[in-house]
């Protein structure tokens, strides 16, 4: 009887194994964010709050609204990542898509994959729950947002990744079509959480195709509670006698389960045959974890520029800002 009943209950797992696999996994994902921003300057915004319009940061404002879809079965599986509002409009690609891809495993060491995906260059992310500032770096908005076109990751083993990319030009829009046919050529090698970017080709459908950057994302454990992240960028066109090179330092320390300080110093600087003009700043963040899904980010931010760069405010060498941030996350 024994026999019987440990029999029956085996067929029972394996039919509800495979009726799990074949239904293949379903996740739903995403993000809201809101803010309250004030500076301590004449005029109107605050740097790295909205990517195009930095000027219309004032007040009270939105961020965006992001939902992500996913569906895996076996092998393969597609992504629907939708994002709404100021902070999208400006990163999306394509209307309201962030990123919409599909992958294939080939292996347990080869993926495969095709459609819009989000950059693998530099440290900060579209997502402001996936950052520790909620303002961005001149890093993050003088770099691409996203690629489309296809890749191919390689896990060579725990410690060791490779990954090869072949896209179009990074800042042409569903809007613009590739009507040149510009493409970009793309690689990384990661070792034991440090990446080394690469990619080389066209930008805007301009016709400059000798665009080059390198990028150097990475950080490291000091402590138990202190970690300092690390990105270094270098962009350079000699068709366009232009490009620009920085570099940030992300020192975070853990107080507690809820609670983390972060100070952010960058240097940035835009290249040109007509002259160099860079601009500094210093993000000091708190980082509160009120909910296991609602946290609150309090950005005290000073720029400075001696050539007056700094973003939104083209007729000043300095501004001080003070952003407060409510990102939910689920």
């Amino acid at each position: 009887m024994k026999k019987i009943i440990f029999t029956a209950l085996l067929v029972v797992s394996f039919i509800a194994t495979a009726q799990e696999e074949e239904k293949g996994t379903f996740t739903l994902s995403g993000t809201v964010d809101v803010y309250g921003t004030a500076n301590f300057a004449d005029g109107s915004g605050t740097p790295g709050i909205l990517i195009a319009s930095p000027e219309n940061a004032n007040g009270f404002g939105l961020g965006f609204a992001n939902t992500v879809f996913a569906y895996e079965k076996g092998k393969a599986g597609v992504v629907a990542d939708i994002a709404f509002g100021p902070k999208a409009d400006d990163a999306n690609l394509a209307g309201a898509i962030n990123q919409l891809y599909a992958f294939y495993n080939v292996s347990d060491k080869v993926t495969f994959t095709a459609g819009q995906f989000n950059t693998f260059l530099g440290y900060e992310v579209i997502s402001p729950a996936a950052n520790f500032n909620y303002t961005v770096s001149y890093l993050f908005n003088a770099g691409p947002f996203s690629h489309t076109g296809i890749k191919m990751d390689y896990t060579a083993s725990e410690d060791l990744s490779f990954m090869l990319a072949l896209t179009n030009s990074h800042a042409i829009s569903s809007a613009d079509g590739n009507v040149g046919g510009e493409l970009q050529f793309g690689a990384q090698v990661g070792y034991k959480g440090q990446f080394l970017n690469f990619i080389y080709g066209g930008v805007d459908g301009s016709g400059i195709t000798d665009n080059i950057f390198v990028d150097y994302t990475g950080g490291f454990d000091l402590s138990d509670s202190f970690f300092v992240g690390v990105n270094a960028a270098y962009s350079n066109s000699s068709d366009a006698d232009a490009g620009y090179q920085g570099a940030a330092l992300y020192l975070q320390n853990t107080f507690s389960d809820s609670f983390a300080l972060g100070l952010r110093p960058e240097f940035f600087t835009y290249t040109s045959g007509a002259g160099d003009t860079s601009v500094t700043a210093f993000t000091l963040t708190a980082n509160t974890s009120l909910t296991e899904n609602l946290k609150l980010i309090t950005d005290l931010r000073f720029d400075n520029s001696d050539d007056f760069i700094i973003e939104a405010f083209p007729t000043e060498k300095s501004v001080s800002a003070l952003t407060i941030a409510a990102v939910y996350s689920f």
